[in-house]
């Protein structure tokens, strides 16, 4: 997400507000009377008949993600910006409430350890989840039908910062995943007559930095060879878009040999549309702030409205930002767009709206009678626990494991001893509850000497002594720690694999007391 979306996000991750969604009225006028309503004809002849009735500033004002409908035409507002990478997650057209009914969904695993399951039949079971309770929240007006996930590029340097979004670095791994992801998401395979949901692939296409040593995404240039595009950056995608046939496709913030990625006719025109044949019910959304970083990042266009028809002509039908409504005026009366261009990216919109049952009667859909005794339900918790172990990883066991019976006190010691949503990690929901390792720990019935010892990233020595002392009068000792989104997040890579702070140097000093020592790391040893 973008510069100043970015920012607004966070502010609406504590604050928890979103507007709730209605759905249009076709049993009254004036949608009614119009072909939209109906469901005899296919999704582009009823898409096409209401746009044909919008004015051209009302084409333009529902170019962005927060698109404000057309009032009298009956067509509510609605939010193209929902999120669900690991569950569904805050974002500007989801909103929890305080407690009770839609208060939460089932938080799974991030991404890069559900790829480490290597189990596609759980993944696609996952998103089955994940899509059903989305579609709950959606008819109770706490959600969108669009989700901004999943995040497929390959995650080919441990240091970029949203590498824990994807499943791993392994193409024909991330095809699978990505494959049975979406197919799980949006109900099937190209269902008919619904969409559960519209999954949307991004980043396309090459996106893997965020801040490298003063080299930022919103500029970045990435120089890569039609071999490597081909073999290596689109598989992935073009299993997503073509293959499981994902409803929505982001293009990235970054450049492709010197084009910005939502200007790109090559990547959204030629691969795209023409040789992977996404349709006209499927559409395309910037990274949000990416269309205007084509005019005041990149520097590619002399003027902003020249960006804003370059990001059109080129496919990108919805900005998630503002740069569309403010210069897309300018560009058609300058005559760099036309009125039938506009009413082709409206059409492939609310072609998809159509597809997710948008404009039909609730009776006789059956993801509309999904409601709060769908979200949170033991299978789901059942499978957001399988998942997580079947993606654990032991990479060294000196026989440590399974502990002893001897084994009643427990030190229990780092920053992540007592994390509770630090576990979550970005995107993330309103867990139903969440269990510590300290908590989790506590349950088993061991003694636990809990001594938080360090912080992630501080060379404080402070908490060193009490640490120590406590590994001296347990059994085993146990060290929760490595990393954490203060040290690699979107917008933020980091410089280096090695554990951040001190935490090696604390480490070493529990070693030294001679006890069995657990430690997870993510990170170098050394």
């Amino acid at each position: 997400m973008g510069h100043i979306v970015h920012s607004l996000l966070t502010s609406a991750l504590v604050a928890g507000s979103a507007a709730a969604y209605s759905f249009p009225n076709c049993a009254a006028p004036p949608l009614s009377g119009n072909a939209v309503c109906n469901t005899a004809l296919d999704p582009v002849t009823r898409a096409t008949a209401l746009i044909d009735l919008f004015t051209v500033p009302e084409l333009i004002s529902n170019t962005i993600n927060s698109s404000p409908g057309v009032a009298r035409l009956g067509l509510p507002a609605y939010q193209w910006w929902s999120e669900a990478l690991h569950g569904v997650g805050y974002s500007p057209g989801v909103y929890f409430s305080a407690s009770g009914e839609f208060s939460s969904s089932t938080s799974f695993p991030q991404p890069i350890l559900m790829g480490a399951a290597f189990d596609d039949e759980l993944i696609n079971s996952v998103a089955g989840i994940i899509g059903m309770e989305a579609r709950a929240l959606n008819n109770f007006g706490h959600a969108g039908l669009d989700f901004f996930t999943p995040n497929i590029n390959p995650f080919k340097d441990p240091r970029w910062g949203r590498g824990q979004e994807t499943p791993g670095e392994d193409t024909l791994h991330l095809s699978n995943y990505v494959y049975n992801l979406v197919v799980g998401l949006q109900g099937g395979l190209d269902p008919s007559p619904y969409y559960q949901v519209v999954a949307t692939c991004k980043h396309l296409a090459g996106y893997d930095l965020e801040n490298w040593e003063g080299n930022l995404r919103f500029k970045f240039n990435a120089v890569i060879t039609t071999q490597d595009l081909s073999e290596y950056y689109l598989p992935p995608f073009q299993a997503c878009l073509r293959d499981a046939k994902a409803g929505a496709a982001m293009c990235s913030y970054n450049a492709v040999n010197g084009i910005p990625s939502c200007a790109d006719t090559y990547l959204l025109q030629d691969i795209l549309r023409d040789f992977w044949g996404f349709g006209q019910d499927r559409w395309v959304t910037s990274d949000c702030d990416a269309v205007s970083d084509i005019y005041n990042s990149h520097k590619y266009t002399a003027t902003p409205q020249q960006a804003a028809a370059d990001a059109l002509i080129a496919g990108t039908d919805v900005d998630c930002g503002n740069f569309y409504s403010e210069w897309l005026p300018t560009a058609y009366n300058q005559s760099l767009i036309t009125e039938a261009q506009l009413r082709t990216t409206l059409t492939r919109q609310y072609t998809s709206l159509v597809r997710l049952g948008y404009f039909d009667p609730a009776e006789g859909q059956s993801y509309r009678s999904y409601n709060w005794s769908n979200v949170n339900t033991p299978n789901a918790q059942k499978l957001a626990y399988q998942a997580a172990v079947e993606g654990m990883v032991l990479l060294k066991n000196d026989g440590t494991l399974p502990l002893s019976g001897n084994v009643k006190t427990i030190a229990l010691i780092g920053p992540w001893a007592n994390a509770t949503t630090q576990m979550q990690a970005n995107y993330r929901g309103a867990a139903p509850y969440l269990i510590s390792p300290l908590m989790g720990a506590m349950q088993h019935g061991y003694n636990i000497k809990y001594v938080m010892g360090t912080s992630i990233s501080t060379t404080s020595t402070d908490g060193f002594a009490a640490a120590v002392a406590a590994a001296k009068v347990a059994d085993a000792v146990i060290y929760a720690g490595g990393m954490d989104l203060s040290v690699e997040d979107e917008a933020n890579d980091r410089l280096n694999i090695t554990w951040p702070g001190n935490q090696l140097d604390l480490i070493a000093e529990l070693q030294a007391v001679g006890k069995p020592l657990l430690s997870p790391s993510s990170v170098a040893d050394k």
